[in-house]
């Protein structure tokens, strides 16, 4: 969780200039176009699932950490009214947040602990058990969170005008 919220952060106070903000405002409202809970959803799991490979999860994760942060350094680029808002609280004071965060942190953490038993020689069959209870609760955890996300984005778009609107 510290390594994913350390490398989130570090995205989030990465300088965006207005041109990649623009850029990467128009692609999110592309993904985001239509999207439901179940799409949420799909679109965590397809980012969480590949965080179990022993080795690769690890920086895959990292990667998605620091990736979600540069997304928040975009929207306070076009959104300037965002930057006295403290990127982690997106993670660290909303439900869906935490449940993501809980479910990356899982998957890290498992990547970590099979490779490391792959170099120090030991059997991975024992982990096997507890990856798959693991990959169970990411899966419910984000499936909820997805539900949840949506939930909220729909409820607010009543009240903060949409990324076209800006």
């Amino acid at each position: 969780m510290g390594l994913f919220s350390a490398v989130y952060q570090i995205g989030a106070i990465s300088t965006v200039n207005e041109e990649e903000a623009a850029m990467f405002l128009d692609e999110f409202s592309n993904l985001v176009d239509g999207i439901d809970g179940f799409g949420i959803f799909v679109h965590n799991l397809t980012i969480a699932l590949p965080m179990f490979i022993p080795g690769f999860g690890l920086v895959w994760g990292l990667f998605a950490g620091w990736s979600t942060g540069f997304a928040f350094a975009a929207i306070v680029t076009s959104i300037p009214a965002l930057a006295n808002f403290p990127p982690l609280a997106i993670l660290y004071l909303s439900p869906f947040g935490i449940m993501e965060l809980v479910a990356y942190s899982l998957g890290i953490s498992r990547s970590y602990m099979i490779i490391y038993a792959i170099i120090k020689h030991r059997s991975i069959k024992p982990q096997l058990l507890i990856t798959s209870i693991e990959i169970g609760i990411v899966v419910a955890l984000l499936l909820v969170g997805g539900y949840l996300e949506f939930a909220m984005i729909d409820g607010a778009e009543n009240i903060v005008p949409s990324i076209e609107d800006l």
